[in-house]
Formats: C-alpha cells, sequence, structure tokens
C-alpha cells in the first residue's frame, strides 16, 4: 500500500492521528519554463556535471538554471528517500518517470501530475498573464497521466502513469469568471469520475483585487470550498484540498467543518528555512493534514535534508526552531554554504502566495486563548546526566538521553539535545 493511502485511511478513521501527508510540487515547469528546476547550487549526486553553454554568449555566473535532467535526478533521490508521500509532477515529467522508468513502481511514493493549468500560473519571464484574472485552462488530459496515450485500455484500473492529479482553481470574487471556472472543474470532475482517477483540489487566493480584505480571505475562500463541494457526493470529491494558510482561525473552521474533508496547505515562495518550518508545524497544529511544498523544498541548499527535518517536525520529534538550527548543522557538515546566515533563517518573513510573486500577501491572524487548539506540549523534564550516544554512531562530542535499549529517548531531551542528535543523524545518513 502506498504511504498516502495508509495515512488518509488514519486520519479520517482517527481525528487524533499525526499522520501526516507531505508532497514534493515538482510540477513548476507547467508555470515557469526554464526556471522551473530552480537554482544549479543543489544538485542531485548522479546530477554533478558541468552545463554546456557557449563562454562568448554566456558569463559564467549567467545561466543559474538547473536543466531537465538535473531535475529529473533529483526526483528521483527524493522518491528513493521515501520520505515524502506524493511527487507532484506535470504529464511530461509523469510520463519519462512513471510510465518510461517505472520509477515508483515497487515505491510507497504515490506519484501525481498537476492536471489543469489556469492562467494565473503563466509565469512567463516578461509575461503579464498573472496580472490578469485567472482563466480556466487545461494542458493535460486525464488519459495522458494514466497512461501516455489519449486513450487508455480501461480493460484494467492499472495505469502505468499517474492516477491522481491536482485540479486548481483561483476564485477571483467575480461572477462571471467564477461560475466559468466552476463549470470547468464540474466538466473535469465528471471524466474523472468515469476514468476512475482521483484528485486533489487547490484553491488560490484571488491573484487580483477582489475587493476582499486580506484579513477576511481565509472566510472567503472557506465559503467557496464548502459551497462548492456542497453539490458533490463522495463518487467526484477531492480526496483532499491544498489552500493558501490563513492562520489558526480559517484552519480550525475549515478542517472541523467535515472530518472526511481532508485539509493541506501550499507553501507558496521559498522564503526562510524557519517560514516553511513554522509553516508545517502550526498549519498541522490548527487541523492541516498535508503540506504541499514546491519552491521551498526547491530552493532549498540540500534538499533531503530539508525533507528530513520536515518530518521530523510533523512527527513532533523536534521544534520549527530547533530543526532550522539543525538544518544549518548539517550544511555546515556537508560544507555547503547557507542562502543566509542562520540568524537570518531564523527569521519568519511575510510571503507571497502567487506563482509570480506579486500578488497579495498571506494574512495570518493569531488566535489566543483558542479552546480549540490542540494543548501545547508538556515541557521536558531536565534529563538525568545524559549517556553518551555509542562511539560508532555519533561524534564524541555530542551526548544525549537513552533509553535501556540504546535508542534516543526524546522524551528526556532538552532542545539543544535534539538538535544535536538530528544533526549527527542527518549528517551520517545523507553522507
Amino acid at each position: 500500500m502506498k504511504s498516502l493511502d495508509r495515512k488518509l485511511a488514519e486520519v479520517r478513521a482517527n481525528p487524533n492521528s499525526r499522520s501526516f501527508i507531505i508532497a514534493d510540487a515538482k510540477d513548476a515547469d507547467m508555470a515557469f519554463g526554464v526556471r522551473a528546476p530552480g537554482p544549479r547550487s543543489y544538485l542531485a549526486r548522479r546530477g554533478e556535471r558541468p552545463a554546456r553553454f557557449s563562454p562568448e554568449v554566456w558569463q559564467r555566473d549567467e545561466f543559474g538554471y538547473r536543466n531537465l535532467p538535473e531535475f529529473l535526478d533529483i526526483i528521483r533521490e527524493v522518491t528513493h528517500q521515501g520520505l515524502v508521500d506524493i511527487m507532484l509532477m506535470s504529464a511530461y515529467v509523469t510520463e519519462q518517470l512513471a510510465i518510461k522508468e517505472g520509477l515508483f513502481k515497487n515505491s510507497a511514493v504515490t506519484p501525481a501530475a498537476r492536471a489543469n493549468d489556469t492562467t494565473d500560473v503563466w509565469a512567463a519571464r516578461h509575461g503579464a498573464y498573472t496580472r490578469e484574472p485567472s482563466q480556466p485552462f487545461r494542458s493535460a488530459a486525464i488519459d495522458h497521466i494514466q497512461c501516455g496515450e489519449i486513450e487508455c485500455d480501461r480493460t484494467t484500473d492499472d495505469f502505468p502513469g499517474a492516477n491522481l492529479g491536482l485540479y486548481s482553481i483561483t476564485f477571483v470574487n467575480e461572477l462571471d469568471q467564477d461560475r466559468e471556472a466552476l463549470l470547468w472543474y464540474k466538466e473535469f470532475r465528471e471524466e474523472a469520475e468515469r476514468k476512475k482517477f482521483r484528485h486533489f483540489l487547490e484553491i488560490f487566493d484571488p491573484n487580483v483585487d477582489s475587493g476582499v480584505p486580506p484579513e477576511k480571505l481565509g472566510e472567503f475562500i472557506n465559503d467557496n470550498i464548502l459551497r462548492t463541494l456542497a453539490g458533490v457526493p463522495e463518487a467526484g470529491r477531492p480526496v483532499f484540498l491544498k489552500i493558501v494558510y490563513h492562520g489558526p482561525r480559517a484552519m480550525e473552521e475549515l478542517a472541523q467543518y467535515d472530518p472526511n474533508l481532508v485539509v493541506g496547505i501550499l507553501g507558496g515562495s521559498a522564503g526562510t528555512t524557519y517560514d516553511a518550518f513554522k509553516l508545517i508545524h502550526d498549519a498541522q497544529k490548527y487541523g492541516a493534514r498535508v503540506a504541499l511544498f514546491g519552491r521551498k523544498i526547491n530552493n532549498a541548499e540540500h534538499q533531503l535534508a530539508f525533507i528530513e527535518m520536515l518530518r521530523f517536525i510533523t512527527e513532533g520529534k523536534i521544534s520549527p526552531e530547533e530543526a532550522v538550527r539543525a538544518y544549518h548543522g548539517v550544511l555546515q557538515a556537508k560544507n555547503i554554504r547557507p542562502q543566509r546566515p542562520l540568524a537570518d533563517d531564523l527569521i519568519l518573513t511575510d510571503q507571497a502566495m502567487s506563482y509570480d510573486g506579486n500578488a497579495r500577501k498571506r494574512a495570518t491572524v493569531e488566535v489566543k486563548n483558542n479552546p480549540l487548539a490542540t494543548a501545547p506540549a508538556t515541557p521536558a523534564a531536565p534529563a538525568a546526566t545524559a549517556a553518551p550516544a555509542p562511539a560508532a554512531t555519533s561524534s564524541a562530542e555530542v551526548s544525549w538521553p537513552l533509553l535501556p535499549s540504546g535508542k534516543p529517548d526524546f522524551d528526556k531531551m532538552t532542545g539543544p539535545q535534539r538538535v544535536a542528535y538530528h544533526a549527527d543523524r542527518l549528517k551520517r545518513s545523507l553522507g
């Protein structure tokens, strides 16, 4: 069973489950073109090769983006790591890796493809498309995603490609355009149901001035989601949602409305490392059960270490602040220069939630004394004399409490000990 299916079953059966779904959104080639694979500062182990560009045309530091083969190498590496539950790709990349290569055949990771590309993701350099009200559009066909052909063999439900897709809607608070977007979604839903194609629904904030105040966008989005899905039976519903995190109140309002509705958050622009770690921590605390991070992962100095920190946070093993420090420890051990000094990377910034970075910022509202919020974890008791970690598995300078079995005792660890443990573990596991 894929980890996605197992976790979806767990969170629906047990509201208190800590099961959390992480998706790596590597579908940016449907938006950015050449820039989609991200900066060349991080390459997969197999992908380190010099770019072949004419010196009379390009300066040494001018061409800073990975090419597609390097991008595919990173997707392979993240998939083999096995810590994400979903790998979201374009239909073309899905064909290359899932259909032709069989990358996901024996993997717990579920392949998925972007099933539509509304105009607010047309982020071409020097283009103006993203500044216009979003219009519905679909490049990918369901059959192409499932089997790489215009018509799949439907005598079986086993398809070589992806059987999960992302469908995106951007409500702009304009009657004719929002109605048109919903008509396109209705047509897609009905086709997907006939072809037994699962989907998850992404709702972007308005990409133009909608007249809705920033602090009210969460309410506007929540009501549109619930109104849209009220006319859809289970057979046609998305398996989960992907939305902008508008703070605790909006998240809890939506997550607690219907226990069968699994809510996830999108990451937006890259920001600081603390932005990403704090976002996934807070969203989970207030009801999110899924996170889809694209640029936050793709622009990280070391994607595998970054993903492992996300997993530690969702498992409750480490705080966002501790994770930033541990992540920088890994970068230092691997001689990777961080994009920002540690002090700057621990700053929480206000990030744009659009593809081009020019749209409205994320509005977040803190809720004090919220009776619905999960009670804060009890501070760890001061550790007794910490047993030294075995020399075979860690450096001599590091120590932390151990259980009688020799495994680390997370309940008794102090913050610095957790940072030291996870940094040491990552240094060893990532080579």
